[in-house]
C-alpha cells in the first residue's frame, strides 16, 4: 500500500500535545516494522477529536475514536492485517460493490418467491442498481465540522454509546484511508482486503461528506455530512450498505432493505456498520 512518510515513530519529539498513550504495532503476523497508530491510555474527551486534528493534520495524522467494546478489545487485540491491504485507490468504488451484490445479494436477498395463479415470480433483489446519485440538498456544515460534531457526543456518553472510547492518531491521506492505513480486520468475514471497502468509504466521502469517526474490533461508525433527504436518495444507498455490510441487514430485523433505508440511511447523520 502506498502510504506518506510514517510519523509515528518520532511522535515523542514531534512537539504534538498529547495525553499518555501508545503506539501499536501489533498485527495477527507479530510485531509490524513500524507504529500504525498512537491511542491515548484514557478515556476521550468531547474537545480532543477538533483539537487532534488541527494538530495533527500538520503532521499527516487523522484522528480516529477507537473502542474496546463490551469484549475490551483494544486495538492491540484487533489481529490488523497491514500485509495484507493494498491501496484504496486502486480500486474502484462502483466495481467493489457490484461484486459485494452479486456475491451476496443474490445469496440471501434474492431467492425469489413462488408465484401464484395467474403472478409472476419474483426475480429477487435484481442486478447491481450501480451507485447511487448524490443528494440533491447541500450539506448543513462542513464534513470535517459534522465528524467533531458526533465524536463529541460519542465521547461524552462513550460508556453508553460503545462501552469506552480513546482517542487514536494514524497515518493517512484522508479519513476513508484510515481502516486500510493500519490493516484494520474488522470485515475479515465478509473482506480480506479493506482498501476495497475504503474505495468505497472514498465515494461516500465525495458524495456524503463522509468521515471515519469510530473503528472497534468488528464495528465502524461513519459521520455524514451530507445524507440522503428523500426516500428514494435512501433507497439507492441503502443497496451500497448492504453490498458495503450484508450484516447491516441479514441479521437485524425485519431483513427488509426499504425499512432499512427509512429508518437507518434516510436524513441520519451516522451510519453504524457491524460485521460478524
Amino acid at each position: 500500500m502506498a502510504t506518506l512518510p510514517n510519523p509515528l515513530p518520532s511522535l515523542a519529539t514531534s512537539g504534538l500535545p498529547l495525553p499518555p498513550g501508545s503506539l501499536v504495532d501489533a498485527t495477527l503476523d507479530g510485531p509490524w516494522h513500524e507504529p500504525l497508530l498512537w491511542y491515548a491510555d484514557g478515556p476521550a474527551a468531547p474537545r480532543d477529536w477538533p483539537d487532534l486534528r488541527a494538530a495533527g493534520r500538520r503532521l499527516g495524522l487523522l484522528p480516529v475514536l477507537v473502542t474496546g467494546g463490551r469484549r475490551d478489545q483494544w486495538p492491540e487485540e484487533w489481529d490488523l492485517c497491514p500485509d495484507g491491504t493494498s491501496y484504496p485507490g486502486d480500486h474502484d468504488a462502483d466495481e467493489v460493490l457490484a461484486d459485494y451484490w452479486t456475491e451476496y445479494a443474490d445469496d440471501e436477498m434474492g431467492e425469489g418467491t413462488a408465484a401464484g395463479e395467474g403472478e409472476e415470480q419474483s426475480e429477487g433483489p435484481g442486478s447491481w442498481p450501480g451507485l447511487a446519485p448524490v443528494p440533491a440538498r447541500e450539506a448543513a456544515e462542513d464534513a470535517d465540522t459534522a465528524a467533531a460534531g458526533l465524536a463529541g457526543v460519542i465521547a461524552a456518553d462513550a460508556d453508553e454509546w460503545l462501552g469506552g472510547a480513546r482517542m487514536a492518531l494514524v497515518p493517512a491521506r484522508r479519513s476513508a484511508d484510515i481502516p486500510a492505513a493500519i490493516g484494520w480486520s474488522g470485515p475479515m468475514n465478509h473482506e480480506n482486503d479493506v482498501a476495497r471497502l475504503c474505495a468505497v468509504l472514498r465515494s461516500w466521502e465525495d458524495r456524503y461528506d463522509a468521515r471515519v469517526v469510530v473503528l472497534g474490533f468488528d464495528t465502524m461508525i461513519v459521520s455524514v455530512g451530507r445524507p440522503p433527504t428523500t426516500v428514494e436518495e435512501a433507497r439507492a444507498l441503502a443497496a451500497e450498505h448492504y453490498a458495503f455490510c450484508p450484516d447491516n441487514i441479514d441479521q437485524s430485523p425485519p431483513h427488509d432493505l426499504d425499512v432499512y433505508a427509512e429508518k437507518a440511511v434516510l436524513n441520519q447523520k451516522a451510519w453504524s456498520f457491524w460485521w460478524d
